[in-house]
Formats: C-alpha cells, structure tokens, sequence
C-alpha cells in the first residue's frame, strides 16, 4: 500500500493493552500515512489521551513530550506489586487507612516540587535498553533521583481500601511511583489499579477519538480529525510576516524589521496565496535584540504550497 505525505495531528483515546508505538504504527497505517511520531509513552497498561503527530507535525512533537500532564489515577492501599501497577505480583503488606482524613493528610504532602526516583519497569533507556527489560532478567539497576512537580491532586474517592485521585503534574512524573509512595507515607503499602491520562499540554481527552471509532471512519472522515500542526504550539504568540520576511525566514536569513513587543519563541505565519487566512510557516524566536530568527521551520516544498 503507497503511503502519503499527509500533515497533521490526531487526539487518540489509547485502548488498554497497546503501546503508543503500537497505537501510532495502526493509526498511521490507517491513514496510509507516510511518517509519524507519538508524544510520549504512555504505558500498555493506561489508557487515554495520546496526541499523534503525521508529517509536518513531528517536527513539533518535542513540545508535547515537554508539556505537563493530567491523570484520572486509582491506587489500592495495602498491597504492593513488583512493577508497582497491576500487572506485576501482588502482596498484602498491611492495612488500608480507615479515616479519609488521614489519606488527604498523605496527599498534601505530594503537591509541590518533589523528588521522585523512576521505577525499573520503566522506558527510560541505560546503554541503549529499555530498563524493564532489565527488571524481567532480575537485574536492579542503580537510578537518580529526580525533581518533577505535582501541581494539583484532587481527591475524587476514597471507599477503602481504593483511592481515586485526579493529578496534575509536570512531564517526567510516575504515577506508580506516586501510589508507591502515598502507600509508604500511610505505612500500609499501595499500587496503581488503573490509569487514565486526561490532558497533555492544552490537548484534553474529552477532544480525543478511540481506535474503534476512528477503525470504524471512512478515509475521508479520518483525515478531517486531524488538527493542524500548528495546534501543538497553542501556548505561544503568532506573528504574521509579510512575502518579503517569509522569503528571509524560509532562506535562514534573520528579520531585523519584525516590529514586535513579543520575546521568546513564536508561532510564524504569512499569507496564504490563495486565501485570506494566513498560512503557518513553522517555529521562530525573537531574541532581546527583537530579531526574528526561524528555529523549526515547515519543509520548503510546504512553505512554498
């Protein structure tokens, strides 16, 4: 089956059981799509909101992989689990909390800048292998610590021994390693049952489709879901550039007359040739000398389009 320069970004609902990488490999081969990217692991075990990028769009990829994250988690207090989710061995190691009061007191001590060591069953690579792999062979392999933040956690539930918590984090953060941790905290022992991401940058997961809807789309439909690749830069400010800056822009030269305010990176626009909305060009920057340079830019072939 040929593939096809195709351009653009889609909002899957990740199925239990997939990979991201399988996930991507059966929307891209659905779209007949001729390159693509995830955003970032999200694990077989989770479900939830996995933004794919097609053509153009990987090359924006970084910014999702970098963006913070949301997460409807469930954690069960009392056992622990050798991969610290379902899907490892489960042991009782004590008795879940009785008083909520004593759960949010737990909580409270989580929100903030935190150090957070990864779990060996993770995908964080050490001498080009994934570190769980090295957990199946038994090996423990010496990890760093590192600072991640949770911005928020908000208690949904709590019918003991089970906990249903909402979090908001910074990127780099574990959830397991999170319930571990509340389980540690409460003396009791814990491990995620379940996990759901539920926004990751300013993409949310009511926006997102399954696989079985999108499986069940004609090609047309399919394509029509996808967002523009300028959607995994909402967070910054555009900048409209006249035919004359597009051509310095596109041929690496700097705009010196960009006439803005704006410091910092920017999202690039000119005029479409053939409509009056504008037409995205990549990625830019403007330095404290208030100098346009380009810093990602689309391929010239789609500049030119």
């Amino acid at each position: 089956m040929a593939k096809r320069k195709l351009d653009g970004v889609l909002l899957l609902d990740k199925p239990f059981g997939f990979s991201s990488t399988g996930a991507l490999n059966k929307c891209r081969w659905l779209l007949q799509a001729e390159k693509g990217g995830h955003t970032g692991v999200l694990d077989p075990y989770a479900t939830g909101l996995l933004p794919l990028c097609f053509g153009e769009a990987t090359k924006f990829a970084q910014r999702m992989l970098d963006a913070d994250k949301a997460y409807r988690a469930h954690v069960r207090f009392g056992e622990t689990s050798t991969t610290l989710d379902a899907e490892g061995e489960i042991t009782v190691t004590g008795v879940a909390p009785d008083s909520i009061d004593a759960v949010k007191a737990a909580i409270a001590k989580f929100i903030g800048p935190i150090q957070q060591t990864p779990p060996m069953y993770s995908a964080l690579k050490v001498a080009g292998k994934p570190m769980y792999e090295y957990a199946r062979e038994g090996i423990e392999l010496e990890r760093k610590s590192r600072e991640i933040t949770i911005y928020d956690i908000e208690l949904i539930s709590y019918q003991a021994p089970d906990l249903v918590i909402d979090v908001r984090c910074s990127k780099g953060t574990y959830i397991r390693v999170l319930a571990q941790d509340l389980g540690e905290a409460l003396g009791c022992g814990a491990y995620l049952t379940g996990l759901r991401r539920t926004l990751t940058g300013g993409f949310k997961l009511e926006d997102a489709i399954s696989l079985d809807e999108f499986i069940a789309l004609e090609m047309d439909a399919r394509e029509q879901l996808l967002l523009s690749a300028d959607s995994l830069l909402s967070n910054l400010p555009s900048m409209n550039l006249s035919d004359e800056q597009v051509e310095k822009i596109c041929h690496g030269m700097p705009v010196r007359d960009a006439k803005t305010d704006v410091r910092g990176e920017v999202k690039l626009y000119g005029a479409a040739q053939k409509q009056d909305n504008a037409r995205f060009i990549g990625l830019g920057e403007v330095g404290a000398d208030g100098v346009l340079r380009s810093k990602r830019l689309l391929s010239t072939a789609q500049v030119a389009s």
